[in-house]
């Protein structure tokens, strides 16, 4: 009994440790699976952020890399522009097809102010004739921009040069057309008109004695000042303030005709003289302060349509290429006495300020504004003489006429760069 009673005891003590070590191994497992689990929470989340990390490594590096392609893009584009640019250079200029004049018939022909509104035309009708045009201008109210289309061709030739200053050149005609022409232009400098309306003519009537050219020079209505009598034909001598503010042309052009007839008399120069009442058409200047320049920039602006005084003062408008077609006859007439050349349908500048409102469009008023000093209140050709010497009166309607300028003025207004050139498309006749 008291060996049994051991062994039992031996037994209980045995199962008793057991138990105990049953309960620490528990309790210690149950640690362990907690620290693993909070180690592996850890872990997970530092995978977690680290798969963060190399995504946005991988998009700053796609960031990089677009970043880099854009930029490589550009340079390639521009480089390719460039290469294009360059191949367009070699290409041939294209010119449209003018006429063939043989060695007889075609003509050397000198157009002092040949870059400005109404020279730039001239050249143009001359060069589809056939003759060679050599165009000397001091580019002061001109462009270079009026006759781009035609440098480069073998019958055309630019030179910069101030008329003022002596030419020596070989030629066969001269058209002069150089003077400013526009109120502001001329007022601006009026010392310098007078120069070229005189030094000018001068060096020009000069140049023809020498070489035995046929010279035009172009006179202007102003001649006739404020006129008296109404319409004005070419015996009538003006009515002229000789010290108001647009004396400095008004009296250069007298000079300038008297200078020509002068050396008709003297030196027996072949002169003819035209004299301009009011033109209009494409590559007017925009500022030049006129009437048809301002009323069309001010519509198409939508500002208010500034008539100077009554607005009851009335002008004829041309369009140029009737201009031209005047002169090119004179020229060839074997008439020298001077020649009005414009057009005998006369507006009101009322009148005139309504019907470029009704082309543009818009909502520009028309506004009476204080008159100008010695502005002529009536301007009228009597074109009886173009009529009977030379076959010429003007052929173009004024809102045909009215409607190219518009479109010219409107692409000038949204020209933006110095690559949009001038397109010269010859008219069919």
């Amino acid at each position: 009994m008291i060996q049994i009673s051991r062994k039992m005891k031996q037994i209980i003590g045995f199962v008793v440790c057991a138990l105990l070590v049953l309960c620490f191994y528990l309790n210690w497992a149950q640690t362990q699976q907690i620290y693993v689990d909070e180690n592996l929470k850890y872990f997970q989340k530092t995978s977690d952020i680290e798969k963060k990390l190399e995504e946005s490594l991988i998009d700053n590096d796609v960031l990089l890399r677009s970043h880099n392609m854009n930029e490589e893009d550009s340079k390639r584009i521009k480089h390719l522009e460039h290469k294009i640019k360059q191949l367009e250079s070699r290409i041939p200029k294209q010119f449209p097809d003018v006429k063939f004049l043989n060695y007889r018939s075609r003509k050397r022909i000198l157009i002092t102010g040949g870059a400005g509104f109404v020279g730039s035309h001239l050249v143009d009708r001359l060069m589809m004739d056939g003759h060679e045009v050599i165009v000397v201008d001091n580019f002061f109210t001109g462009r270079k921009r009026n006759v781009e289309h035609w440098i480069g061709h073998q019958n055309f030739e630019l030179i910069h040069h101030d008329i003022v200053n002596p030419l020596f050149i070989e030629v066969d005609q001269i058209y002069h057309l150089a003077s400013p022409a526009s109120p502001p232009h001329y007022m601006h400098n009026p010392v310098k008109t007078i120069k070229t309306n005189t030094m000018g003519t001068i060096n020009v009537l000069g140049l023809a004695k020498r070489v035995r050219a046929r010279v035009l020079i172009a006179s202007t209505s102003e001649v006739y000042g404020d006129p008296t009598i109404h319409p004005q034909p070419e015996t009538y001598w003006g009515h002229v303030n000789p010290i108001g503010p647009r004396a400095c042309y008004d009296e250069g052009k007298r000079v300038s005709e008297t200078l020509s007839y002068a050396y008709q008399k003297q030196e027996n120069v072949d002169v003819r003289v035209a004299r301009i009442f009011n033109t209009f058409g494409p590559r007017m200047h925009m500022n030049d302060g006129r009437v048809v320049s301002n009323f069309i920039l001010q519509a198409l602006q939508n500002e208010d349509i500034t008539v100077y005084g009554s607005g009851e003062q009335t002008r004829s408008f041309q369009y140029v290429t009737d201009l031209v077609d005047g002169l090119v006859s004179l020229m060839a007439s074997n008439y020298t006495q001077p020649v009005n050349i414009g057009n005998p349908v006369e507006h009101t500048i009322n009148e005139f300020a309504t019907i470029i409102k009704d082309l543009v469009g818009g909502q520009s008023k028309i506004q009476q504004v204080a008159a100008v000093e010695d502005d002529p209140q009536r301007r009228k050709p009597d074109i009886t003489r173009a009529k009977t010497y030379l076959n010429w009166e003007p052929k173009v309607p004024l809102k045909i006429g009215l409607k190219k300028t518009i479109d010219f003025f409107k692409k000038e207004l949204d020209r933006t760069s110095h690559s949009q050139r001038n397109i010269f498309v010859p008219e069919k006749t």
